[in-house]
């Protein structure tokens, strides 16, 4: 398995937890951060590794870009969001978010690693016509898929929520200036 396998993977994981553990103010540049990874990624590889246009390594593309999303999803649904006393939305994650991510990159670091040295799973991958180039891209739009649908879900969970707006962010900031007997 090559070294990057290993760091790409890492390198989101990185990413994403520093990003995103604790308590943390929901920013342009937060969101906008793993999305620069995932461009980044994407280009990367795909410049050098062609996308599948047909057969089983197409099929096998498209299912874990899709799996991808559904997972970013589920990673943008375990964030807490809510807004701070200074109406600015604000996202909290833990233990529960740390470990779905760590979980699905050890899945693709070990399917990686299995399709060099598991038998069974090189003749499923042969019979179905999918080839190394296809199983990199597929694992290239997952985690990219994985990456776009935690961002676009917690950017949409923030916006959701009440009571947000310049005009909130203005009377949070004039009752904050404002001395108490005054209000």
């Amino acid at each position: 398995m090559p070294a990057s396998v290993w760091i790409i993977n890492l390198v989101v994981l990185g990413v994403v937890l520093e990003a995103d553990l604790g308590r943390r103010k929901i920013t342009w540049f937060r969101l906008a951060r793993p999305v620069i990874v995932a461009g980044a990624i994407i280009f990367y590889y795909l410049k050098r590794t062609p996308v599948a246009t047909g057969g089983g390594g197409l099929a096998f593309e498209l299912g874990l870009a899709v799996l991808g999303i559904l997972l970013g999803i589920g990673a943008g649904a375990a964030f807490g969001v809510f807004r701070d006393a200074e109406g600015f939305p604000r996202s909290i994650a833990g233990f529960g978010y740390a470990a779905l991510w760590a979980v699905v990159i050890g899945a693709r670091i070990g399917f990686a690693y299995a399709t060099s040295h598991s038998r069974s799973l090189q003749v499923w991958l042969g019979t179905h016509h999918i080839t190394p180039d296809a199983i990199t891209v597929a694992l290239i739009f997952m985690a990219a898929g994985m990456l776009l649908a935690r961002t676009g879900t917690l950017m949409m969970r923030a916006r959701a929520l009440p009571g947000g707006g310049m005009a909130a962010r203005r009377h949070a900031a004039h009752a904050a200036a404002t001395p108490a007997a005054d209000r």
